[in-house]
């Protein structure tokens, strides 16, 4: 599987691992103090070969994506849940550790925000509640496996509302989402 675009990594061992799986270059960005000279090279990648973000499921990986986005809004971004990173001594988390298989899936399953299209169809704060997303002691559990089943990262309740729109999940996916999380949750 060969990535055409440049994919955006946190460091030496993530580049590593996406060249072990998939045939693709990468921009490292050394921590989540990127610096201005990183940056211009990832605006730079995005007007000549687009740029996929794929950063760690912690919070500066989630750092990371929100500095590129505000300023490369139209990078793509591919997610992988916590669990398919976390070294094989639990003693570390990171894309490093993730399987090939596992990185190839998230690179075949890359979204594209697009804040400013119209979207019709809306998931409202309110379904986030009736869904246990929001305002339930479950909720963060339940954000983190939705954010997996959807491939959306693992979010706070105010994230996740943005990201169902901005990734313009529909409400026929986010509902079979959550039918899929309410099974799980009745067979353990």
């Amino acid at each position: 599987m060969d990535i055409r675009e440049i994919i955006v990594v946190e460091g030496k061992d993530d580049t590593t691992a996406i060249k072990r799986a998939v045939g693709a270059d990468t921009i490292e960005t050394n921590g989540s103090a990127i610096s201005d000279e990183t940056l211009r090279r990832i605006a730079h990648a995005q007007e000549k070969r687009g740029v996929i973000v794929f950063t760690d499921p912690d919070y500066p990986g989630r750092r990371i994506r929100a500095i590129i986005e505000e300023r490369v809004p139209s990078v793509k971004h591919a997610f992988l849940a916590k669990a398919k990173t976390i070294a094989k001594n639990g003693k570390g988390l990171g894309i490093e550790h993730a399987s090939d298989a596992d990185i190839r899936e998230a690179l075949k399953n890359v979204y594209t925000l697009n804040e400013s299209s119209v979207f019709a169809e809306q998931i409202t704060l309110e379904d986030l509640m009736m869904a246990r997303l929001i305002g339930h002691p479950q909720s963060k559990a339940r954000r983190t496996r939705i954010g997996e089943l959807l491939n959306i990262g693992i979010t706070n309740g105010k994230q996740l509302h943005k990201r169902l729109i901005m990734f313009q999940i529909t409400v026929k996916q986010f509902a079979d989402a959550v039918m899929q999380l309410d099974q799980e949750e009745q067979h353990v």
